[in-house]
């Protein structure tokens, strides 16, 4: 025989997620409102996007200044790093925005769409209206550790 051991999902904040013409996925995001990093994580996401943007302009302007070389196939060399480069972008958006989402979580919003330039942005757009839910509250959660351990600390002084 085991044991087992779990823990209560208590505060946990989950979203259904939906096809773009509405119909329920089955998949869902699940946002832990106790999570005193939660604010952090969306704050890294931001800065994370911002950075990834940086790069791919970066190494446009790269790929640009560089002589243009015959591919391997149709393509010429500079659209082949051109598209390798947003290939990578991609990658870097998807990690972004899965630190705030949780792990997987952007690729069940696409639901089964790959990864495409204006990803963030309208992921960013769709997620709008659960932000203030999502709002973390750190006085509250501050009172709550207040209130629990002041609570030990008057029955401690009875003794």
């Amino acid at each position: 025989m085991t044991d087992f051991l779990q823990l209560k999902k208590d505060n946990i904040f989950r979203v259904g997620i939906r096809t773009a013409d509405g119909k329920d996925t089955g998949e869902f995001l699940e946002f832990d409102m106790e999570d005193i990093e939660l604010p952090l994580r969306l704050n890294e996401c931001e800065a994370l996007h911002r950075k990834n943007l940086e790069f791919l302009k970066m190494q446009l302007v790269i790929i640009d200044k560089k002589e243009e070389k015959q591919g391997k196939y149709l393509l010429s060399w500079k659209e082949e790093e051109k598209l390798k480069l947003l290939q990578e972008f991609y990658k870097r958006e998807t990690e972004a925005l899965d630190l705030f989402l949780g792990k997987g979580g952007t690729l069940k919003l696409l639901n089964g769409r790959k990864p495409y330039y204006s990803m963030y942005d309208d992921i960013s757009e769709i997620l709008e209206p659960i932000l203030p839910k999502l709002q973390l509250n750190v006085e509250e959660i501050t009172n709550k550790i207040k209130k629990k351990y002041s609570a030990l600390k008057e029955e401690n002084i009875l003794e």
